[in-house]
């Protein structure tokens, strides 16, 4: 059996850990720039009268009347209290497959003494008791089942975050209530497919000829009607993923028309993914550079350029790396608009061991001494705590950052957001 752990409203329960008088309240969390709304917890989702999705400018007073609490987006926060969700559940068993930051698959093969039930319960009680995030669990014998039971177990008020789905009337019962848009790997083209042919359940897609979906759907779909069928066909994948390519792409506070600033941003960023490079232990053999304005601006005149620039010898060298991207900049860069966006992805990763050297320049790989002293003071004292010069050296002047007025500390990273407990 497999069960599969989803944290509930992660990135509002999350903000709420710590601002315990929020509970039973309505909270939302802003996107990259305090753009719009991207999280909501459930008593914020119940006001429907309010948009995911337009600007915050146009809602603000909106909120405002219905006492929604708004946070920035805190992603180290909540990825910090994600590792913390994961490893809780290596307790309840060693196989635990992390499929997003708050989703993960547990292995219960190997459960028999216990009743599942019992165990999805202890499996929700101790992780929101460890971390204060709560927790769906839902059970069965494959993937695309045990997603299907966690859904059940948010949807369904009687089964209190908890589903087993472990009989066959159970299975039939649950695919029977489903619709087709339920089930975990049907995009919305194959669900509109479906429909086309009369297939508006998940029982109903079960029903088809495995033939039919193997013509029609490819292999995806016919993995998909095997593990709704009960047959376990997604393998268990407990090792990290690894990554062909690492990026950042973030819109600037506000729009930028010279290029020194375009510049720092840029080798802000690079800093920013060369240190996960390197904690990868990879490195990369291409950098892509990109620039847009504003596409949304009916005002501003638009632009947008890319380039890619192919490294003679792949690194991790937040310092090499500035350079190639400053050139590449260059090319791209146009004066006479405003820029709203530079992103930066590192391309092609290779492990560190594999990389080969370039006879005709061996320069290029950099003074490893250095990379290594820079990420051991930053290990120790604290993030940007030494940086490249061309990366900014004084925080509040830096007019590309984003906008994060509402942003709640980062409790459980920096000692200097420790939460205080008054008297």
């Amino acid at each position: 059996m497999i069960a599969m752990v989803d944290c509930n409203s992660f990135y509002a329960s999350c903000e709420q850990v710590f601002r315990p008088d929020l509970r039973g309240r309505p909270v939302a969390v802003l996107s990259n720039n305090d753009g719009c709304i991207i999280a909501k917890n459930k008593e914020a989702k119940a006001l429907t009268h309010i948009p995911y999705r337009d600007p915050l400018f146009k809602i603000k007073g909106l909120l405002a009347q219905n006492d929604v609490t708004l946070f920035s987006s805190n992603y180290t926060l909540y990825g910090d209290m994600s590792d913390r969700v994961m490893n809780v559940l290596r307790d309840f068993s060693p196989a635990v497959e992390v499929y997003s930051i708050d989703e993960s698959f547990v292995d219960l093969s190997g459960i028999t003494h216990v009743n599942l039930e019992t165990y999805g319960h202890q499996i929700k009680d101790t992780v929101v008791r460890s971390t204060g995030v709560p927790v769906g669990v839902g059970i069965a014998p494959t993937k695309v089942l045990a997603k299907l039971a966690n859904r059940i177990s948010k949807k369904i008020a009687r089964f209190n975050y908890v589903f087993v789905m472990d009989t066959e009337e159970r299975r039939i019962e649950c695919l029977k209530w489903a619709e087709t848009k339920d089930v975990w790997g049907l995009g919305k083209k194959h669900v509109e497919r479906l429909a086309n042919v009369g297939v508006f359940t998940a029982y109903d897609f079960t029903q088809l000829p495995l033939a039919w979906v193997r013509k029609e759907m490819t292999v995806i779909g016919e993995r998909l009607w095997r593990e709704l069928n009960g047959e376990s066909c997604i393998p268990f994948d407990t090792l990290p993923r690894k990554k062909k390519a690492i990026g950042t792409a973030k819109s600037f506070g506000k729009k930028l028309d010279n290029l020194p600033q375009i510049e720092e941003a840029c080798a802000y960023y690079i800093s920013e993914v060369s240190e996960v490079l390197r904690f990868q232990k990879c490195c990369c053999t291409q950098l892509r550079i990109y620039l847009t304005t504003n596409y949304h601006s009916t005002n501003d005149v638009q632009h947008a350029d890319k380039t890619i620039v192919t490294l003679s010898v792949p690194t991790n060298d937040t310092f090499l790396l500035i350079v190639e991207a400053k050139k590449a900049l260059k090319r791209i860069y146009k004066p006479g608009f405003k820029y709203k966006k530079v992103g930066v992805d590192l391309l092609n990763l290779i492990p560190e061991e594999q990389v080969q050297g370039n006879l005709f320049m061996p320069e290029a790989t950099g003074d490893k001494r250095l990379i290594k002293a820079f990420d051991a003071i930053n290990n120790r004292y604290g993030k940007s705590t030494v940086s490249a010069g061309l990366s900014g050296t004084t925080k509040s002047n830096k007019e590309w950052e984003l906008i994060k007025e509402e942003r709640s500390p980062r409790y459980t990273t920096q000692w200097d957001s420790l939460l205080e407990i008054g008297e």
